[in-house]
């Protein structure tokens, strides 16, 4: 076993009294030492509630007659760390959380690993980290948060940034806002939606490296405390099997995440870190292959922001394996003798399964848009690359063109917005906010929210370097590559400049002259580091495209 290596033979006495000091016996230290990487914390709603989840995977593990041994990471509540500050270190602690996992499992050599996130750039992080290390692993999530109820209708935290919009616009009282800051938010688990958090745990089981029921169990259900139990057991299984990380995290995994991915219409990030956890992986997923895929796999699910169902309702449908079970009906079908977390493969876990409410994840051949959820625009404005949820798009802005309103910040287009001095058919820009500009790439769902809360998501367009939370809705085109600090085209936009948007020809441009660009280049300047200390302004200077999945060089 790997852990020999600190408790075999008379050499490693030292090192067996130093587990001793923590009360192990002989008999504990003797089995598989089986690392828990934990994110439990009391700042992040979804992973309030982990040390519970963890309990459990430690019964699962010490049931199959394995060892747990737990350790924490770090995690960022995006929602709390939304416009301010706080959101440049939200990206960037993906590669933090990574690189501790990483050092943990290299330092103690744990035979297997069980690896417990549940929000933004916990799970990306984490499976990037499995990958690296390969030693078998499984993950299991903490589960989406239910949705609330508010004058009859459902909410989630995105209906609370929308409602400052509202308020603004005076669509709704600040006293209606208080009583639906109250109810939107009532339980623990990952926001309640197919934000980031969730499109992640999702595709961590349409990956197969965690186990059915991952991405949709409810966060306070008891069948997700089953579910930690289980995935305690099923990590001994891998580990009997010696089935590792890679071996299930195949090119044909990736492309069947891919299509589950286009299914749901999941969050636009996940076009950042599907990619960087391929490259763990020695998997290469050029931005281009999104496309390939959602040309191919429909969109079968119409889930909250874009639509009006919840997590909840998709597990009661069946959930990810039933999603997946109907593209298996797609003219490319789905890759089903890849291995999964269960030690079986796909199509030995799809065997039986079965799609339990129509309304809930269409037929294929009747699906809510005949392409996938997400699109890469290309074009002078985005010469590698854009990025939008085209399932949460109106059809009214499918094609927009208008006039370039341009900002240098989040803040300053936020206060235009709030300000009313965004009128209909405008393209709002906002730039220096990519991975280096940001840094961090912050995610801009305080102005798109405003947007759609003052009535203007179906007139409206809004362009950026940065990046969108998953909850984001409308015509919000991000990722634009290259970024403004490395004087991509969108450093060169002018208050003014007309700006056409085609997501149904995957075409963003900029209504310029060449010539014209080209004067307005020699006299950019590139702009000064906004952080000059710490982790921020070394990320940024290390930090890649986001055309690339933004990892570290």
């Amino acid at each position: 076993m790997r852990s020999d290596a600190i408790k075999k033979g008379m050499e490693r006495a030292p090192h067996r009294s130093l587990l001793k000091a923590m009360g192990y016996t002989n008999e504990e230290i003797r089995r598989p030492l089986i690392g828990i990487a934990h994110a439990h914390n009391e700042i992040i709603p979804g992973h309030v509630h982990l040390d519970k989840i963890l309990d459990a995977v430690k019964t699962g593990v010490r049931i199959a007659g394995g060892t747990p041994i737990a350790f924490g990471t770090i995690g960022v509540c995006d929602g709390i760390a939304m416009n301010h500050k706080g959101m440049k270190y939200s990206l960037a602690s993906r590669e933090i959380i990574a690189d501790s996992v990483e050092i943990m499992a290299m330092a103690h050599p744990f035979d297997a690993l069980v690896l417990i996130p549940n929000c933004d750039k916990v799970t990306p992080g984490m499976l990037m980290a499995m990958l690296r290390v390969n030693i078998p692993a499984v993950m299991v999530s903490g589960g989406p948060m239910l949705t609330g109820r508010f004058q009859g209708r459902d909410v989630h935290l995105v209906s609370v940034f929308e409602g400052v919009g509202k308020v603004r616009a005076g669509s709704m009282t600040e006293e209606e806002l208080s009583e639906l800051e109250d109810q939107a938010c009532p339980s623990c688990g990952s926001c309640a939606g197919m934000f980031t958090a969730n499109s992640m745990n999702c595709l961590t089981e349409a990956l197969g490296l965690g186990l059915p029921g991952n991405g949709t169990i409810p966060a306070v259900a008891s069948a997700r405390i089953r579910l930690a139990k289980e995935a305690g057991m099923a990590v001994m299984n891998l580990l009997a099997k010696d089935i590792r990380p890679r071996d299930i995290a195949t090119r044909q995994a990736f492309e069947n995440a891919m299509a589950v991915d286009m299914a749901l219409g999941c969050s636009t990030n996940t076009v950042l870190h599907v990619p960087a956890i391929a490259g763990e992986a020695g998997v290469d997923l050029p931005l281009a292959t999104f496309n390939e895929v959602s040309v191919r796999v429909p969109h079968v699910c119409s889930l909250i922001p874009g639509g009006p169902h919840s997590l909840q309702q998709l597990d009661e449908a069946g959930g990810i394996q039933a999603v997946m079970s109907e593209l298996c009906n797609t003219e490319a079908g789905l890759h089903l003798d890849v291995m999964t977390a269960t030690g079986q493969t796909l199509g030995e876990n799809l065997s039986k399964i079965k799609v339990r409410d129509r309304e809930i994840i269409k037929p294929v051949s009747a699906p809510y848009h005949k392409v996938g959820g997400i699109a890469v625009l290309y074009g002078n404005l985005a010469p590698d690359g854009a990025v939008v949820k085209q399932s949460a798009v109106s059809d009214e802005m499918m094609v927009h063109s208008g006039p370039a309103r341009v900002y240098n910040s989040e803040e300053e287009a936020q206060t235009a917005i709030m300000g009313g001095q965004i009128k209909p058919g405008d393209v709002v820009v906002i730039r220096y906010c990519g991975p280096k500009g940001g840094p961090g790439m912050p995610e801009m769902l305080s102005p798109t929210s405003a947007i759609i809360g003052m009535g203007l998501g179906k007139s409206v367009a809004l362009i950026t370097d940065g990046r969108f939370s998953g909850g984001t809705q409308g015509a919000c085109i991000g990722h634009v590559s290259p970024e403004a600090a490395v004087g991509g085209p969108i450093a060169l936009v002018e208050e003014g400049d007309r700006i056409v948007v085609n997501i149904r020809e995957h075409a963003l441009s900029l209504d310029v002259p060449k010539e014209v660009l080209a004067e307005r280049r020699k006299h950019w300047l590139a702009p000064a580091p906004k952080i000059t200390t710490g982790y921020a302004a070394r990320y940024a200077k290390m930090v890649t495209s986001g055309s690339t999945g933004a990892v570290l060089s």
